[in-house]
């Protein structure tokens, strides 16, 4: 990767803050390690105007739908919301169009299920928070779901865990297309302990 890439995190109302606020610093700490700016980390919603999180906070999105940059890499976030955005047919056709265009396509916590439901999850393998692993065998009956991993990377689509783990999997995403020493000096730049598991470019973090 050479050129700037957007990557582009969707968000709505009661989204879960560490989902998509974790890998935002990480895709935007990784770029200061490249000669320019490798990612153009961006955040879109549905309408505009502020966004209230599931935690209060009021985020103020980069773009709405209608007006969004292409997404080379497309991060869709869980959260208390996600479970009334699976019925959000606006949402979930747009996460369809674009996922087919984007190079990586990820989900954090219960952003699975948004994929799922936009069918991008089938015969593929996927994980999700662990309070909602019935809900995501209930939504991608012809996906296989691991509760006991904390990221599933199935090449182009790559699912994480709850939460927090959609660190590790952002770590890893940077490890897969800029090698493993710019993902640890991202780590190490956020003192964040990422090598607990020795995950380097291409391998599978469970």
């Amino acid at each position: 990767m050479t050129a700037s890439h957007n990557v582009v995190i969707a968000l709505f109302e009661d989204v879960e803050l560490l989902d998509f606020c974790g890998p935002y610093e990480v895709f935007s700490v990784a770029s200061r390690w490249a000669d320019a700016p490798i990612f153009n980390v961006v955040t879109v919603s549905e309408q505009p105007g502020p966004v209230r999180t599931s935690n209060g906070l009021s985020v103020n999105p980069h773009y709405h739908l209608a007006e969004c940059v292409r997404p080379d890499l497309l991060l869709v976030p869980g959260g208390k919301g996600a479970r009334r955005e699976m019925d959000n047919p606006v949402l979930i056709d747009w996460i369809r169009q674009h996922a087919c265009e984007a190079e990586v396509v990820m989900s954090v916590c219960t952003g699975a299920l948004l994929l799922a439901k936009a069918g991008l999850l089938d015969g593929l393998e996927a994980t999700t928070h662990h309070g909602a692993i019935e809900l995501l065998r209930q939504c991608a009956p012809h996906t296989a779901i691991h509760e006991d991993r904390r990221i599933v990377d199935n090449g182009r689509i790559i699912c994480s865990a709850g939460i927090a783990a959609g660190i590790d999997m952002s770590l890893h995403v940077v490890a897969k297309l800029l090698g493993y020493e710019i993902a640890m000096k991202t780590a190490r730049q956020m003192d964040y302990a990422y090598d607990q598991g020795g995950c380097k470019a291409g391998e599978l973090a469970v």
